[in-house]
């Protein structure tokens, strides 16, 4: 796809696009709204030079990472397998990036659409250099038997190439997991010394860098859910705080936050997959100080995005949720680990929050805070049986014009690590591709985007922004805000969907 613009040209390996940017300024007077049009002028330049890229899992050897592992090996080697369904072929299935497409404009009256991952240069999936960390230290290939989620002969046909793989020792603080987990612990960095083993992770990710000749690494966490550490302004506060306190062994610094700190510190990316407070303030300073992004929390894969769909809907078409009861019983190592209380408040509290800025935005259904506060209850059960196939059942009360109610009652079952495993593709693939993005607004200099990437919310379910900043859960807001970026990236126009060039007669008879 090639962009014939005025507002688009090529420097070297950089493309630049001019975008006139849109927005309404709003302010209150005598008790009315005042609004008032706005154009701000910028210019975002891509550098279009693909690098050799590495990603490093913490919890290589889980559910989540071995599925990551066999689905880019298996299209990296077009490996077929045989179920009884007959012979099966790889995919990507579920990857935003790869899968799905970005209307790019029109045909006369005919609507033109691209992959995603055509518009600006991607990274290909199946060029990335994975590795990483996890607390078992069984190879990939039997990592990926325990896990149950692949067929079985696709697994007998990857483990050649998985056999081979063996995570690296990680950090195990065993109050911050299911004590259920203990078992699963015997790849782990000795000792206590949270100093250490900052030092450790970021020898590995050194040594995985220079022993792969890789331009960049992104971490990303797709370990077990921590319980909340106890976030401390005085320990977790800034940068300075938080180094002293690792380097002072505090208890409430969490592994998770120290494998942030260590891809932080060095120039690497760093994306948590699951919902605890990884990404404290400190953390945050650090980034900001360093240049790197961080991005977070909590995978969104199948209950919460419809979730955040449906509620969308029934908000925008002025129906009033009044009560949502999730239920959830899976069988997996995640099931396991959430079934300890402390783990569970944390995944808890990602799925509840999720709604909340919909109903917010909604003042005639939710005039205060009382009406806000709906009836929303999550449950998650582990049963053994179901494996990872996860098991959401859902019942939406909503009222509706007149003193009526109108009921929805939901059952989604879906493979919890084949949907997750996409997701975690498009985090690591569009988090290296903001690296290359930089922008400046007139008389200013290029710089990057926030240190906290937002723009992935698309994908998170508690999504983390800069503080002040407000966030954004409804589901079709989360995907324009993402498409439109890379369309105004490229020098495309941003889709309003007016289409007042097919919809209007006059504008019709110009096309003709």
């Amino acid at each position: 796809m090639k962009v014939q613009s005025s507002t688009v040209q090529f420097d070297g390996d950089y493309l630049l696009s001019n975008y006139e940017y849109k927005s309404t300024s709003v302010h209150e007077q005598n008790g009315k709204y005042i609004a008032t049009p706005t154009i701000q002028n910028y210019t975002f330049k891509t550098n279009t030079k693909i690098p050799k890229l590495g990603v490093m899992l913490v919890g290589w050897g889980g559910n989540n990472g071995t599925t990551v592992t066999a689905g880019i090996l298996a299209n990296k080697f077009n490996i077929q397998w045989n179920t009884k369904k007959g012979l099966q072929s790889p995919n990507f299935y579920g990857s935003l990036t790869q899968s799905s497409v970005i209307k790019i404009g029109t045909t006369g009256t005919q609507e033109i659409f691209v992959p995603f991952k055509d518009v600006l240069p991607t990274v290909n999936p199946c060029d990335v250099v994975l590795g990483g960390w996890d607390i078992s230290k069984m190879n990939l290939a039997d990592a990926t038997s325990r896990a149950q989620v692949l067929d079985f002969d696709l697994q007998q046909k990857l483990r050649p190439y998985t056999q081979g793989l063996v995570p690296l020792p990680s950090i195990y603080y065993s109050d911050f997991i299911a004590a259920n987990q203990e078992n699963r612990a015997d790849n782990v960095l000795p000792g206590n010394n949270k100093w250490e083993h900052l030092q450790t992770i970021r020898k590995n990710i050194q040594e995985f860098k220079q022993t792969n000749n890789l331009d960049k690494v992104i971490v990303l966490w797709t370990a077990n859910t921590e319980r909340f550490c106890l976030e401390d302004p005085t320990i977790h506060g800034s940068a300075e705080q938080l180094l002293k306190a690792i380097e002072q062994n505090h208890p409430e610094v969490s592994p998770s936050t120290i494998f942030a700190v260590a891809s932080v510190l060095e120039g690497s990316s760093y994306i948590n997959g699951s919902p605890q407070n990884t990404i404290v303030p400190g953390v945050i300073e650090l980034a900001e100080q360093r240049g790197v992004f961080v991005a977070g929390d909590d995978f969104k894969t199948g209950q919460t995005k419809f979730k955040t769909s449906l509620v969308e809907y029934l908000v925008g078409a002025g129906i009033k949720p009044k009560s949502i009861v999730s239920y959830n019983h899976l069988g997996n190592n995640d099931g396991k680990n959430l079934s300890q209380d402390n783990c569970f408040r944390s995944k808890e509290r990602s799925k509840k929050t999720c709604v909340d800025d919909i109903l917010e935005s909604n003042s005639v259904l939710y005039p205060n805070e009382e009406e806000l506060n709906i009836d929303h209850t999550i449950v998650i059960k582990y049963v053994p049986q179901a494996g990872d196939t996860k098991k959401a059942i859902d019942e939406y009360v909503a009222d509706i014009f007149l003193g009526g109610q109108q009921t929805f009652s939901v059952y989604n079952v879906c493979e919890d690590s084949l949907l997750a495993a996409p997701l975690i593709i498009d985090l690591f693939l569009l988090t290296e591709l903001f690296e290359r993005i930089q922008y400046k607004v007139e008389g200013a200099e290029y710089q990057r985007f926030d240190v906290v990437l937002s723009w992935l919310g698309y994908l998170m379910k508690a999504p983390k922004t800069e503080s002040g900043i407000s966030t954004i859960n409804a589901l079709s807001r989360q995907r324009s805000m993402l498409e439109n970026l890379i369309k105004v990236c490229a020098g495309l126009t941003v889709e309003d969907n007016l289409r007042l060039d097919v919809r209007l007669v006059n504008a019709r008879r110009l096309l003709q």
